[in-house]
């Protein structure tokens, strides 16, 4: 039986990531996070103990959001992101249609080596400002970029926070990870254009009218540019050694930052400002709040369902737990389920194919619904920024059609994989 307890943690767990995803009165998600939190230590429903205890577990995500959002915000006030919007356009020599592949291209190699965050923050608006001087329907691209933020999201370890989520301590090294999930994602990033592609099928058949200038990148750019590759070099290196990531991203982003910095002479404290700080108060809160619930046994549920899976066989398995996961990401957001399948697999000591499924549904599955991800959501926050407003069913009606068909690809490159390097 549920002791009144448990059930009053449980409501204000569920209540509060709820408020988190409808955001009444436009009020920030980290204040119904952080309020939630607030409550259940107030009524003592979680003791101070455990939420320390969580707040550690959240630190390496943390510095690693820290690391990749100055390196971002550096590729941004340097010109990085405007730099490449522009090659892109250009380079489309008048056709939407090349345009559109140049733009999926670009969010791809921002995705795999900055993570899915600078794509939808930094890189929409930098293709926002290129296509409207270009005076072209902006819909397409600015799709392109919180799509391919999420297909293309586990091709490395660095290239998604869930991903450090997911699998914590257990982070399997490079060459197992690139073994596991190196062609579901490529099979995901081409089947998310295929489809968009056909999507956008109208729109991408027309010209574009309006030459662009170039934006040429400056001296500093190119060291950030420098920067991003020693930073991608390093962290590949620490991946295949199994390490955490948190740590050495912060530290290789510091270095870089003040080197920059001292070039451009330029304030760098300005570049704090810039870090969203809300963010990392978001995430520990989830970390706390998925903490409670473990506190309480709500992963036994969830162990038992991975049980299920397994019990359908190799493939029925494989399937169901993606696709199980995927559509749940839409109904509480792939940061807390990404952290709930974490524990899960932690506990219940699944086999490698179902933690790959669980995964790829936490990565990929989000391309359904404007809620589903922590990126998608700041993607839209971008956006209203510039007075773009995109509707939770104009979103639907691509992702109803994208998500299923590059999960349904990407979960077949799973197995195939297996049974490859099982025979």
């Amino acid at each position: 039986m549920i002791s009144v307890t448990h059930l009053l943690l449980s409501l204000i767990v569920g209540i509060s990531i709820l408020l988190m995803l409808i955001r009444p009165r436009n009020i920030p998600e980290v204040y119904w996070i952080g309020g939630g939190v607030l409550l259940l230590l107030l009524l003592r429903l979680v003791s101070w103990h455990l939420a320390a205890r969580a707040v550690l577990k959240a630190l390496d995500v943390c510095l690693f959001l820290i690391g990749m959002m100055l390196l971002s915000e550096l590729a941004r006030e340097h010109g990085v992101f405007d730099w490449l919007s522009s090659v892109a356009v250009r380079r489309a020599n008048g056709s939407c249609s090349r345009l559109f592949a140049l733009v999926y291209a670009a969010g791809t190699f921002v995705t795999i080596f900055l993570s899915n965050d600078a794509t939808a923050v930094v890189l929409t608006p930098a293709i926002l400002t290129a296509v409207r001087k270009a005076k072209v329907d902006p819909l397409p691209y600015l799709f392109v970029c919180a799509f391919i933020a999420n297909a293309a999201s586990f091709l490395l370890p660095i290239s998604n926070p869930a991903n450090l989520v997911v699998f914590h301590s257990q982070m399997p090294p490079l060459g197992r990870w690139l073994q596991s999930f190196g062609v579901p994602c490529l099979v995901s990033i081409a089947t998310t254009f295929i489809v968009m592609r056909w999507l956008f099928r109208n729109e991408l058949s027309e010209r574009i009218e309006f030459e662009v200038e170039a934006t040429p990148l400056r001296s500093d750019g190119k060291l950030v540019l420098t920067g991003l590759a020693v930073t991608v070099i390093v962290l590949l290196a620490v991946s295949s050694l199994g390490m955490d990531l948190g740590l050495p991203t912060c530290l290789v982003a510091l270095v870089i930052t003040a080197a920059v910095s001292i070039k451009a002479r330029c304030n760098p404290w300005g570049l704090a400002r810039e870090i969203s700080w809300s963010t990392l108060a978001l995430v520990t809160g989830l970390f706390v709040m998925v903490e409670a619930m473990e506190s309480i046994g709500a992963m036994h549920r969830t162990q038992d369902w991975l049980v299920r899976a397994q019990e359908l066989g190799l493939t029925a398995g494989t399937f169901a737990t993606g696709f199980a996961v995927g559509i749940a990401n839409n109904l509480i957001n792939n940061l807390p389920l990404g952290l709930i399948a974490g524990s899960t697999l932690q506990a219940a000591h699944a086999p490698g194919l179902l933690a790959d499924a669980v995964l790829i549904g936490v990565d990929l599955g989000p391309n359904l619904s404007i809620t589903g991800s922590l990126a998608t959501i700041l993607w839209l926050i971008a956006l209203r920024k510039e007075k773009v407003d995109v509707s939770f069913w104009s979103f639907l009606k691509v992702g109803a059609v994208a998500m299923p068909v590059a999960l349904l690809a990407s979960l077949g490159g799973a197995i195939l994989m297996q049974i490859c390097f099982r025979s």
